[in-house]
């Protein structure tokens, strides 16, 4: 049976977000005063993006729900667990003024959306929220690409979980084996969508996982310009597509 839909990952799949990540933090903390307190830029960065992680675990298992979790990504980046939801928040929102400074799609995005615009249909499956990704996905231009957006925080199940993935192949109204799943992470996006049975594409651009042995299931690409052909697209990638 031919792939009829691809549902994508956005955050290191179409957006380059741990580049808006480390600059919008950089940023944040030369305009805080607080650059100096952790010994040095990446260091820094370093560890926001350990503390990120960290949350991401509590709020995916369902421990906590996102906003709490961007409130103690803040308390434990601060070291200071005293800070009131408001002062978090507040802090937590001057950091994400320069974090959207620095947002930006990766090269190959726009490209393999044209080539495929014609053949395949297209929703997004994140692991965020729908009130962050909605918005990210205008901004950046792309949102009407997609059919349907499916976040875990509306959604009530994150991924790896096989029904993440089985909501966004019944919002298509298509059968798993007629989808592909494409994101960065290779157990979270790429075993998962595999064990769900959807085709699983798992997009290693060489970075935090690059040196992680694939696991089985997901078939591994270092571009998107690879897509196309994986998928049995009968298209030429980059051709244009009917958006404007």
């Amino acid at each position: 049976m031919s792939i009829r839909a691809v549902v994508w990952d956005v955050d290191d799949t179409l957006f380059d977000y741990t580049t808006a990540d480390r600059e919008g933090m950089r940023a944040h903390l030369v305009a805080e005063g607080l650059l100096a307190g952790h010994g040095s830029a990446e260091e820094a960065l370093v560890r926001w993006r350990e503390i990120t992680e960290q949350q991401w675990g509590r709020f995916a298992s369902g421990e906590v729900d996102f906003v709490t979790q961007r409130r103690d990504r803040t308390r434990v980046f601060l070291g200071r667990p005293e800070l009131t939801d408001t002062e978090a928040d507040l802090w937590f929102q001057r950091y994400v003024t320069h974090y959207e400074a620095a947002w930006s799609l990766f090269p190959d995005v726009l490209p393999v959306l044209d080539a495929l615009a014609e053949s395949h249909r297209h929703a997004v499956l994140s692991n965020s929220s729908l009130v962050v990704q909605d918005r990210k996905l205008r901004v950046l231009g792309v949102h009407d690409r997609f059919e349907a957006i499916l976040c875990a925080a509306e959604l009530g199940v994150s991924k790896p979980e096989p029904g993440a993935f089985l909501a966004a192949c019944d919002a298509l109204g298509l059968p798993p084996h007629e989808v592909a799943y494409v994101g960065d992470h290779p157990e979270i996006d790429g075993r998962g969508a595999a064990d769900a049975g959807l085709l699983s594409v798992w997009i290693d651009r060489g970075g935090v996982y690059a040196a992680v042995d694939p696991p089985a299931g997901p078939r591994r690409i270092a571009s998107l310009s690879e897509l196309p052909a994986l998928l049995g697209a009968d298209t030429r990638f980059g051709a244009p597509s009917t958006f404007g």
